[in-house]
Order: structure tokens, then sequence, then C-alpha cells
């Protein structure tokens, strides 16, 4: 009697590169927009408008009516966060369906899906701690570091599978790791000079207590630095003939000019709500446009196959 035994097909899944691609750029592009409707949050006075967390009041999850404009501008924006958790989980998803699998997207993608409910917690503190300025900080920081994190899986998904190579010489990339840290020490300053100034989310907040116009000119001092330390990697990444390099610094410098124009106009202009939301929007590209910088400095090469061994070559010569 014939045996008919039943062979499971192996199952490919359609991820491809592209498409993971595509949802990583998603997945930060949603990162920088909750940063820029958490901006709106406070700049419509609207950050207790849901009076506490995980609730939005006491007795309800979602605002009610009589909560008037401002509970539905904050329970909106806890909303998006939702909405950014989902992108995160389908790019996670993604990682795992890809075919081959590349194991070293799985960590940066379980960090960005959770580093949102991470960064959502401090924005519950913020909360619950009536908009304390310092933790307000704390919590943009903490959607900087998601948006890093979603910025190096896109960048790493399009990578080739192999060792990164540096591009340039070392001093040159010691100077490009210095101006990351600068342009991380800008964004902290900046939560600083947010932090004693009159937009506090609410008018009952309090601010940190610093003065304003003595920390606004250390915030100037600083982002003075930051794009002197820019200009100089495009002329350095150009003496040494790495054009992708001074490309990537080139556009460091151009955004930090924009923002550094918004930042100015706000100051002199009492600070308009508008202004204010441009330059947060402002702070992520400079962010994206350090990184960027950053990553230019090495490539990764693919690593070559090593080439089976011909039937000739493992032959054993034979005595006659």
């Amino acid at each position: 009697m014939r045996r008919i035994c039943a062979v499971t097909p192996s199952v490919r899944f359609p991820v491809s590169t592209a498409l993971l691609r595509r949802l990583a750029l998603a997945s930060i592009i949603a990162n920088v927009g909750i940063v820029v409707t958490g901006g709106a949050v406070r700049l419509t006075q609207s950050g207790l408008g849901c009076p506490t967390w995980p609730r939005c009041t006491d007795e309800s999850y979602v605002a009610t009516a009589e909560m008037g404009i401002n509970g539905a501008i904050e329970f909106g924006n806890r909303l998006l966060t939702f909405a950014v958790g989902v992108i995160a989980l389908a790019v996670l998803v993604a990682v795992l369906l890809q075919r081959p699998r590349r194991r070293e997207l799985l960590p940066l993608a379980v960090a960005v899906l959770f580093g949102i409910p991470a960064q959502a917690v401090v924005g519950g503190i913020t909360v619950l701690t009536d908009l304390n300025p310092w933790v307000v900080g704390l919590h943009f920081l903490a959607s900087m570091a998601v948006i890093a994190a979603a910025y190096a899986l896109w960048r790493r998904i399009g990578d080739p599978v192999g060792p990164a190579v540096a591009v340039v010489p070392a001093p040159l990339r010691t100077l490009a790791v210095i101006t990351t840290v600068v342009s991380a020490a800008v964004l902290v300053i900046g939560t600083w000079v947010t932090g004693s100034g009159p937009h506090a989310g609410d008018h009952g907040a309090a601010r940190n207590g610093l003065d304003p116009e003595s920390i606004a000119q250390v915030h100037a001092d600083s982002v003075f630095l930051l794009i002197g330390l820019s200009v100089a990697l495009v002329f350095a990444f150009r003496a040494v003939g790495a054009a992708r390099a001074a490309r990537a610094a080139l556009v460091l410098v151009a955004v930090e000019l924009g923002q550094g124009l918004i930042g100015f106009v706000q100051y002199f202009t009492n600070l308009p709500a508008l202004l204010v939301g441009a330059h947060m929007l402002g702070s992520c590209l400079v962010l994206l446009a350090t990184l960027s910088v950053q990553w230019a400095t090495r490539e990764r090469r693919p690593v070559a196959p090593t080439p089976d061994p011909s039937p000739a070559e493992d032959a054993v010569p034979v005595a006659a």
C-alpha cells in the first residue's frame, strides 16, 4: 500500500524591505506629529483639560461635554498616542515577518514600541504633578528619544547587512559626535527656556523659577556653538572628499538657521503660540538632521558571499 506523506510548505510573508522602510518612516512622522500636537495642547492652555490620568476625570476615561474645548484637545492628544503605538506595533510585526529576518532590527523596533507607552506615562505624570515644568520638559525629551530610535530603525532598514565602515577620518567622527552632544544639550536647555516662559499649558501651572532672559541667552549661545560646529563639519567633510557627509552637514546648517530664525522672531514678538509650535517642529527637524550627519560618517557594506568550491578545486590529485 502506497504511503502518502503530507508536506507542509514553508510560509513566506510578502514583507519587503521597501514596505518595512515605509512603515518605519510613518513611525518617524507620527512621533514628530505627536510632539507638535502635544505643543498645541500646551499652547492652547489645555494641559489640564483632562485633570487626571489615566482617566480623563475621576469618573470617565473620555472627555465630557462639560469640559469644553480644552478637554477635547487634551483627550484628542491622548488618543493620538494609541495611533502612534499602532504604527510602531505594525513596524515590529513587519520586522518579525520579514524573510530573511534581520535580527539587528528587532531591538530598535522593540525600543520604539515600548518607548511610546513610557513616554505616555511621563505625560501622565505631568498631569498628576499639575504640569510641573521639569516633568513637562522630560516629557518632551522622552519624545525626542523615541524619534531618535525610530530614525535609527529607518536608516538601519535601508542599510545592507554588513559591518559598518568609517568613511571619514577619526578626528572628524569625533567632531560629529561632539556636534551631536551639543545638539542634545540645545534641546535640553530649550526645555528650561520653555519652563521659564509664559506657555505653561494651564493658567495655574507653576514655572521653573529661572530668569527667562538669562536662560534664553544661554540657549542662544548654545545654538551659536552648534551652528559653528556644523559649519566646521561641512568644510571638513568637503576637505576629505566625503560628499555624502558634507551634504548631510549642509542640510543640518540650513535647518539650524531656520530654527534659529524662528527662535529669534518668537523671542522679540513675545512668544506667539503659532511660532512656538513651529519652533517645536523645528526641534524635531534639528534632531533628525543631526542624526543624519552622524549616520553619514559611516556606511555599511554588504558581505560578499563565500563562493562554493568547484568540483575541480575539491578534487584530490591522484598519482599516475
